[in-house]
């Protein structure tokens, strides 16, 4: 499934995470397998926690970054489909997101 604005975001109860000089090391447990955030991932996953929908999480997104907004989406979308990918979150349907 291709991940949209409208998703709800879960992390998987299986992952650990830890920050490291604004890096984030990842740990599946269930999987025992470990993934590298660099800085802006690291930022997602951050706003994975205080947000819920990857709407919102675009929206803070588009205010702490200089990117065009259609970069932005494609991105983080990308991005979020390799974790949903990797198992480490999991994507539900939500209500609809405001276009960008």
């Amino acid at each position: 499934m291709k991940p949209t604005l409208a998703d709800r975001i879960s992390i998987s109860p299986d992952v650990v995470f830890q920050e490291v000089c604004g890096e984030t090391v990842l740990l599946d447990l269930a999987k025992e397998r470990y993934f590298g955030l660099d800085e802006v991932g690291t930022r997602i996953w951050q706003l994975f926690m205080e947000h819920k929908t990857l709407g919102a999480v675009f929206e803070v997104m588009r205010e702490e970054y200089e990117v065009e907004a259609v970069r932005l989406e494609e991105d983080l979308l990308a991005h979020v489909g390799e974790l949903a990918d990797a198992g480490l979150i999991t994507l539900g349907g939500g209500q609809h997101a405001p276009a960008p």
